[in-house]
């Protein structure tokens, strides 16, 4: 539409009203993609060809044209988070960073772990290949393990695709032309390429036992592993003492391993989160600015957009559409019409398309026999699953449309067509099924720590698992799709171990002040509707930044001592001994965010005194920049911190004070420490109940 006029114009209302004449007022507010509106004036949108022609005809419209697709590259979420094939590396170092996978076990074969070019494992590496017969380790995957009591002949090899996905993304290496199906095509690669890697098994189809979690992070630290990256967790948290990967990490820490756990997948509920302990690292997920789609057409002209990683074609054929509710012989129809387990009727569904009122309907529809699925999306817009037969996921207004089609057409038809692949663009967003804080054991802890890519990840998979996770998909994949905070994990793994070859030294709190000093801050109003649980409660102190990490100017360490005084001040002795007449409270803990659960409707002051030690620059000054909300008053004290030398340590303490704040309120600030070349940023909640 050319450049913006002069004057009072709002570009953004005026696109909506050109979408809104021509395809009605919620039509455009579905089809409408982004308004350009800061340097000149258009917007993108989804249009049929009819439409576009309209649009083309309007006299302040100068030109309409498709939205070619550009290559998008795979682990696509490696470049995003700014951690591309040529950003800076120690390739030697690298590869005598080992990392303990504790998952599902691992595919030895796949092209991830082949050791071509590698050299011996590092002489600190005392493990070993117990995977069984059958079973190879090699000079990148030095060793694996298996805990799971049982008679198969290769015990530690992954059935289920998630231990080779998890460890083919933190250190997986470079492996060109992979894809799913041919889409999101790219060069697959790990976090830290040429790093080792050490698998132990803990997991199979039923669970993840405590028992075998334990054995796990014993033989690791043991090992000698660098790392521990730890995909598994409970649905909710357990006191820390009853937490075997908080049990497990804080040996680990005692040794001067990092251990890095998945958040949990409960999410947008608050207080979910279920890796609570602060010597964890606790990752958060979120959107990357790729998302697949798959658009479902009905015989009437209108096309819906949903969710699915969905590889199949129907060629554009139109099918028979019929609700599950009318397809059994068995079930009553309020269960049928979710397309429950064994509902549906094979006979009834041949060569037509059901549509189900949730979203697992379509692996019923696909033991059933049907031709496709039309199913809600559970209220997550956010994520596509690979799916079993052809599929799209819609929300529950475009399901609701479908669903009025069929009742209101007499004979009503559609298709649903192959999966594209379009730009997020408003990426990193907090993955709707990400857990969320409050945290609910440690109260002025923040979990989780910090967020990373977890949304359709593309990584080495098991030949043997089905990929959509259907009975009687029986398709054999090397490179796979999946969602979760299992996926943000290794993210944050491969840049902790990235970190470590340029800083070997350096402790686990080091490493993990470091990634959370420098993180991207997010927005936290884009979230979802309950905004208690958002925030810093969905994405910690923001997202990882691996590049930026490696020179982060000041960090905040806790050692053994400080975590043991901090379980202390909560009357937890598990740890270790409590010294006499422990006082204090977690706000004290030297730790990189700062959070307070204070009573609603009181006044309250709380003191975070911390201490920083300067890894930066030998002299330097560091000035403190407060951003408050107008609800709370921040001070810093003092307020300019000098170092003469590095590894010096200065202390502060940050005042927090407010007048009283309603019930269920969390309120957001953040202090920055600045010498004008690394900026030292902290978030601040203070919440209530």
């Amino acid at each position: 539409m050319g450049s913006l006029p002069e004057g009072e114009y709002s570009p953004s209302s005026h696109h909506f009203s050109i979408l809104q004449e021509v395809l009605g007022e919620s039509a455009a507010s579905n089809s409408i993609v982004r308004s350009y509106t800061r340097s000149f004036n258009g917007f993108a949108a989804r249009l049929s060809d009819e439409e576009q022609q309209i649009i083309a005809s309007k006299k302040e419209v100068l030109s309409v044209f498709p939205s070619k697709k550009l290559k998008l590259q795979t682990t696509r979420s490696w470049d995003f988070v700014g951690l591309t094939e040529t950003a800076k590396r120690n390739p030697t170092v690298e590869s005598n960073v080992i990392v303990g996978a504790i998952d599902s076990g691992i595919w030895p074969e796949s092209e991830s772990f082949s050791d071509e070019g590698y050299g011996p494992p590092p002489k600190k590496w005392k493990g070993t290949c117990a995977g069984g017969t059958n079973f190879t380790c090699n000079n990148k995957l030095i060793g694996a393990r298996s805990y799971k009591l049982g008679s198969e002949s290769s015990p530690a090899r992954d059935e289920m695709g998630h231990g080779t996905h998890t460890a083919s993304t933190a250190a997986g290496n470079k492996v060109p032309d992979t894809s799913f199906y041919g889409m999101a095509k790219g060069k697959a690669h790990g976090g830290v390429p040429s790093a080792r890697i050490a698998a132990y098994k803990v997991c199979d189809e039923e669970d993840c036992l405590d028992l075998y979690i334990l054995a796990a992070f014993d033989d690791a630290i043991a090992d000698g592993v660098d790392l521990i990256t730890i995909s598994v967790g409970g649905d909710y948290a357990s006191p820390f003492e009853k937490d075997a990967i908080a049990v497990g990490s804080f040996h680990a820490m005692e040794k001067g391993i990092l251990t890095l756990q998945s958040a949990g997948n409960s999410g947008p509920t608050p207080s979910t989160v279920s890796s609570v302990a602060p010597w964890l690292f606790s990752i958060a997920a979120s959107s990357i600015d790729r998302k697949f789609i798959s658009k479902v057409t009905l015989a009437n002209g209108q096309t819906l957009i949903g969710n699915a990683v969905n590889p199949f074609t129907l060629n554009g054929t139109n099918f028979p559409l019929v609700y599950g509710k009318n397809l059994t012989t068995t079930c009553p129809e309020d269960v049928t019409r979710l397309c429950a387990d064994t509902c549906l009727d094979s006979k009834l569904v041949e060569g037509k398309i059901v549509v189900c009122d949730q979203a697992s309907g379509r692996k019923e529809a696909f033991r059933a026999g049907a031709i496709g699925a039309i199913t809600t999306n559970d209220g997550r817009d956010d994520v596509a699953s690979v799916v079993p037969l052809p599929t799209s996921a819609l929300t529950d207004r475009d399901h609701d449309i479908v669903k009025s089609f069929i009742n209101s057409t007499k004979n009503p038809q559609g298709s649903i067509l192959k999966s594209e692949v379009i730009e997020h663009t408003t990426a990193p967003i907090a993955a709707s099924f990400s857990s969320r804080g409050p945290n609910p054991i440690a109260v002025d802890i923040l979990k989780p720590d910090i967020t990373a890519p977890g949304i359709d990840i593309i990584a080495a998979f098991s030949p043997h698992a089905s990929p959509s996770g259907a009975p009687g998909d029986k398709r054999s994949l090397k490179y796979s799709i999946l969602s979760g905070t299992s996926m943000s994990c290794p993210h944050v793994t491969g840049a902790a171990a990235y970190l470590k070859t340029f800083h070997p030294d350096w402790s686990p709190s080091a490493i993990k002040s470091a990634l959370m000093t420098t993180a991207w801050p997010m927005n936290a109003t884009k979230q979802v509707d309950d905004v208690y649980g958002e925030g810093e409660f969905a994405f910690g102190a923001g997202h990882i930044n691996p590049v930026k990490a490696i020179d982060p100017g000041l960090v905040y360490e806790a050692l053994k001592e400080d975590y043991i005084k901090m379980l202390c001040s909560i009357q937890i002795s598990y740890f270790g001994t409590c010294p006499k007449g422990v006082k204090g409270s977690p706000k004290d803990l030297n730790y990189p965010s700062m959070q307070a659960l204070v009573e609603s409707d009181k006044s309250f002051t709380v003191n975070f005194p911390r201490i920083v030690t300067n890894v930066g620059s030998s002299n330097s000054t560091y000035m403190v920049k407060v951003t408050t909300d107008s609800h709370i008053n921040v001070s810093v004290k003092p307020s300019s911190l000098s170092f003469k030398s590095l590894g010096e340590k200065q202390s502060f303490v940050v005042t927090v004070s407010g007048k009283g704040l309603p019930a269920k309120a969390r309120i957001s600030a953040s202090i920055v420490w600045s010498d004008d070349t690394h900026n030292v940023t902290s978030p601040i909640v203070v919440y209530t109940k």
